[in-house]
Order: structure tokens, then C-alpha cells, then sequence
């Protein structure tokens, strides 16, 4: 039954990656504060994922630091029982960590032809590899409770493709068609499959050098592509996802949704 918040997540565990900071701690934060029974909060960065847990606990959810490379699946696997021991089972999991890994940004690369293969590794381990290795861990303690919901973060580069950024664009469109695979494997056990796809959000960097990031030209010329003429906000992530984690969207699965802005319409 939806109560009073129709975004009630009735108690159930969450686990979130790449949620020490950016979209994911917005994720993160906004799972807790409707009714998550607990957070398992990982990040590449222990240190990161340590601060958004104390935040999670100051809010009186439970909380854990899983810090792990979702990148290695025996790291991930042990995270995912750490949560299910320490919190109870998981039946939500956020795949949100991405970018081109723990160490880089994503930005404007040689031409896919121009650069070695060992380059594309960085970007597939992360944004595909990752995603397949969290649910691989977290799908079967979802099938054994009989419900579950996984929110894959991807982007618009993987949805119209980005130049210069061909093997993110490869990775993140990926993730997105694994998604629509899982969706229909894991829906007769009460699980859904859902893709949220970005384009530009702010950088998770202070207050003067954010704004000083979106008062600059190169800013002014992203948003010049969008009809909502700002740069996305980690909050927008957290909307969105919440929204496909909850009750509300139990009848919803295998779908993509853009959160972009108008950078793209789509029927």
C-alpha cells in the first residue's frame, strides 16, 4: 500500500555506488530520507563513502561504508554480503558509479581511431562491467525475497552517442540494453530494471568553484544545447531514481528514462 508519502520505501535496504559524493550521495541521501531501512553507501574513496554514512546516520537510518571498485566483482560480491550482514537483504540497488573510473573525468578525447585499445578498458570496466558485476552480487539474494528494484545510471552519450567520447558512449549504451536483458530475466520474480540517462550535471566541487564553473563560457555553451538552460543537479538524479525505487513504479521496468534538461526528446 502507498501511505501518506507515495515514495514510502517501506524499510528496505539500499545499496548505492559511486555515492560519495555527486548524484550518488543526493541518491543516497534521498533514499534515507523516505524510509530506506538502511543505506550501504560505496565508493572507490573510503574516506568519501565514510562521510555520506555519517550523514545517512545523522538522519537516524542505518548506514554502512562499503568501499570497494566496482570494477572487481570479489570486491563487490564481499560488499554486498557486508551490507545484507550488517543492514539485512538487499532489495534496491543504484548502479550510479560511472565517469571513466575512480581516477578520471569524462572529457574530449582524441578520435576513437586515434587512440590505443588499452584506453577503452577505463571506461567499460566502470560504467558496464561494474553495473554487471553489482547485480551479479545483488540479483540473487533479490530473487530470494521475491522483489528488488536496480537503477543504472547512464547517459545521453550512450543514448545519441558523443564524439571523442566513443567508448563511454559504447559503455553507458551497454549498460542500458543490460538493463532491458535483466528486465525481462528477473521481472517474474517482482523485480524491475530501470535506466535513468543524464547529460551535463554540476561538478561536485565547492561552492566558488562551481559557480565560477557555471558562469564560465564553456558552461554557457553545454546548457546552450538544452531547453531547460541549466546544468543538471545531482538533486534531478535523485528524483528520478527514488521514484523507480519506490511502490509508485512497481509496474514500470526495462525502460530508460532521460533526465536531461530537453537536451533530447524521445517518443
Amino acid at each position: 500500500m502507498i501511505g501518506d508519502d507515495p515514495l514510502d520505501l517501506g524499510g528496505q535496504i539500499a545499496f548505492v555506488t559511486g555515492a560519495g559524493q555527486g548524484a550518488g550521495r543526493a541518491i543516497a541521501l534521498a533514499l534515507a530520507r523516505h524510509n530506506a531501512g538502511g543505506v550501504a553507501v560505496n565508493d572507490y574513496y573510503p574516506e568519501r563513502a565514510a562521510t555520506v554514512t555519517e550523514e545517512i546516520k545523522a538522519l537516524g537510518v542505518p548506514a554502512l561504508a562499503v568501499p570497494a571498485d566496482v570494477g572487481d566483482h570479489t570486491a563487490v560480491t564481499a560488499a554486498i554480503k557486508a551490507a545484507t550482514d550488517t543492514l539485512g537483504p538487499v532489495t534496491i540497488l543504484v548502479n550510479n558509479a560511472g565517469n571513466a573510473g575512480p581516477t578520471s573525468a569524462i572529457g574530449n578525447g582524441p578520435l576513437f581511431w586515434e587512440a590505443p585499445p588499452d584506453d577503452w578498458d577505463r571506461y567499460f570496466r566502470t560504467n558496464l562491467q561494474g553495473v554487471m558485476n553489482c547485480c551479479h552480487a545483488a540479483l540473487p539474494g533479490m530473487v530470494a525475497q521475491r522483489k528488488g528494484r536496480v537503477v543504472t545510471v547512464v547517459s545521453d552519450a550512450g543514448r545519441m552517442g558523443g564524439a571523442r567520447i566513443a567508448a563511454y558512449s559504447a559503455a553507458k549504451a551497454g549498460a542500458a540494453g543490460f538493463v532491458r536483458a535483466l528486465a525481462r530475466e528477473a521481472g517474474r520474480f517482482n523485480i524491475t530494471c530501470n535506466a535513468v540517462s543524464l547529460s551535463t550535471l554540476e561538478p561536485p566541487l565547492g561552492e566558488v568553484e562551481k559557480a565560477k564553473f557555471i558562469a564560465s563560457e564553456q558552461a554557457k555553451a553545454i546548457t546552450s544545447g538544452y531547453v531547460i538552460r541549466r546544468l543538471g543537479k545531482p538533486e534531478d538524479v535523485a528524483g528520478m531514481t527514488l521514484f523507480l525505487c519506490s511502490e509508485a513504479a512497481s509496474w514500470i521496468t526495462g525502460q530508460t528514462y532521460p533526465v536531461n534538461g530537453g537536451y533530447s526528446f524521445a517518443l
